[in-house]
C-alpha cells in the first residue's frame, strides 16, 4: 500500500516519546508498504538525520517551521487566528502546497497523521485519513493553565477552548482515529462514535533493552525519566524532588536520584546544584545505561494521556516501578504484581524505600515486569495492529 505519513517531528534521533513510536513504527511497516514522509523540523540541522529514516521511507521531505515556539509572530497569529498556538506554532511555509502537489501526483491508498495539529497541513481530499493521538491534548494543556499565574490564565484558557475545539474537529474529520489507551478511547468516546476509534498502543523493543546486562551499582539509585518538552514531566519532576525525594532521603541517607531527559529547563538542572545526591544527567546517549544502572524507576504523573514510554521501557530493562496511578493507566497491568502505585507522596516514598531494601520484592517486580511487556508490548505485536487497520480503511481495500 502507499501511504503519506505526515509528522510534527523528524522521527530521529529518539528524544521524545513520538520520535520513538514513529520510528519503530516505521521500521516494521516499510516491509510491508511504501511509506513517504512529510516531517516538521525546526532547524536545518536536523537534515542530517533524514538518511537514517531513508533506510524505511520511500521518500522523505522535511518542512521548516520556527525553532523558538514563543515568537511575537507566532503570538500575534494565534490572537487574530481561529487556531490555537498549538497549531500556529507547528505550520510550516509550504507544507500544504507541498502535500496538495503530492497526492496530486501520486495515488496514495492512505494518508497517516500524527497529531491533530498535522491535520491542517492535508488539503480536502478523497484519500481515507488516520488521525493518531499520542494524547489528548486539550487535557494536559488544561491541566497546565490550572497552575498558570493568574494574569496569563485568561488568554491560555481562550486558547484551551481553541485547542479542545479544533481537536475534536479533526476527530470528526479523520476515517479513524487512533489512541494510545483504553481509557482514552471511553473518554472520546462521549463525542465520537466508538466504532470510529481504535486503540494501538506504544510499544517497546523489548530484544534491544535485554541486550545489556544489568550493572551493580553500588548506592541505591532512584531515576526519573522524560523529556522536558512536555509538562507533565516537568510537573512530575518538581513534585519528585519537593514532595517525594526528602522523604526517601530520611529512610535512606545513602540514596542517590538520577534525573534523565531531554532539555531539561533551568528550574530542574538547579535541582542538581543545590543537592549533591541529585544528578541532572540531561539527554543521554543510550537510555539502557541508566535504566541499568539504576535500582528503580519512579514517575509520579499526575496529569496527560496516553501510554508513557518510560514505564514501558523500564519493565522491559528489568528495572522496578513506582509510580502515580495516572502513570500506569491504560497499561492493563496489576499494582503490586508487576508494578508499585500511589498517589501520596508519602506512599510514593516508601514503596520506593521498599524496592530498595527488599532484594525478593525487587527481582519479582523485575521479572514480572519483563515478561509483562515482552508478550504485550513488542513494536512487532504493535505493528500488526496498525496493519490490520490499514488494510482495512486503505483505498485499495474498497475497490
Amino acid at each position: 500500500m502507499k501511504i503519506l505519513m505526515l509528522t510534527p517531528y523528524l522521527p530521529y534521533p529518539l528524544l521524545s516519546g513520538g520520535q520513538i513510536r514513529t520510528y519503530n513504527l516505521l521500521k516494521k511497516l516499510s516491509k510491508k508498504h511504501q511509506i513517504t514522509l512529510f516531517a516538521l523540523i525546526k532547524s536545518e540541522e536536523e537534515k542530517q538525520y533524514v538518511g537514517e529514516l531513508e533506510k524505511y521511507c520511500y521518500k522523505v521531505r522535511v518542512f521548516k517551521r520556527t525553532e523558538k515556539p514563543f515568537t511575537l509572530k507566532n503570538i500575534f497569529k494565534t490572537v487574530f487566528s481561529s487556531f490555537p498556538f498549538l497549531v500556529i506554532r507547528n505550520q510550516a511555509e509550504g507544507s500544504l502546497e507541498a502535500v496538495e502537489k503530492e497526492i496530486a501526483r501520486e495515488k496514495y491508498d492512505l494518508i497517516h497523521a500524527e497529531t491533530f495539529y498535522m491535520m491542517p497541513h492535508i488539503p480536502k481530499c478523497r484519500i481515507p485519513i488516520i488521525l493518531v493521538e499520542q494524547t489528548i491534548e486539550y487535557l494536559g494543556y488544561e491541566s497546565y493553565v490550572k497552575k498558570a499565574k493568574f494574569y496569563l490564565k485568561p488568554f491560555f484558557n481562550i486558547d484551551v477552548k481553541k485547542i479542545r475545539r479544533w481537536e475534536k474537529y479533526y476527530w470528526q474529520k479523520a476515517e479513524r482515529l487512533i489512541v494510545m489507551s483504553e481509557e482514552d478511547r471511553q473518554f472520546i468516546a462521549k463525542d465520537l462514535d466508538k466504532e470510529k476509534i481504535d486503540v494501538v498502543a506504544n510499544g517497546v523493543d523489548t530484544k534491544w533493552f535485554t541486550e545489556k546486562k544489568r550493572q551493580i551499582v553500588n548506592k541505591p539509585t532512584v531515576l526519573s525519566v522524560g523529556t522536558f518538552k512536555w509538562l507533565p514531566n516537568i510537573e512530575a519532576v518538581d513534585f519528585l524532588v519537593n514532595k517525594i525525594w526528602p522523604l526517601i532521603k530520611i529512610k535512606m541517607p545513602t540514596a542517590e536520584l538520577l534525573i534523565v531527559g531531554n532539555a531539561p529547563t533551568t528550574k530542574v538542572i538547579a535541582y542538581g546544584e543545590n543537592d549533591p545526591q541529585i544528578k541532572v544527567a540531561g539527554r543521554v546517549e543510550d537510555i539502557r545505561d541508566a535504566f541499568q544502572n539504576a535500582h528503580v524507576l519512579l514517575a509520579p504523573v499526575f496529569s496527560g494521556k496516553g501510554t508513557r514510554y518510560k514505564i514501558l521501557e523500564a519493565m522491559a530493562s528489568g528495572t522496578p516501578v513506582v509510580a502515580s496511578k495516572i502513570a500506569v493507566e491504560g497499561l492493563k497491568i496489576e499494582d503490586g504484581q508487576h508494578v508499585l502505585t500511589s498517589n501520596s507522596a508519602s506512599v510514593l516514598a516508601d514503596l520506593t524505600v521498599r524496592v530498595l531494601n527488599d532484594k525478593n520484592l525487587w527481582q519479582t517486580l523485575s521479572k514480572n515486569g519483563k515478561e509483562f511487556v515482552a508478550l504485550n508490548y513488542d513494536w512487532e505485536l504493535i505493528s500488526q495492529k496498525l496493519d490490520r487497520i490499514y488494510q482495512e480503511i486503505g483505498n485499495y481495500a474498497k475497490k
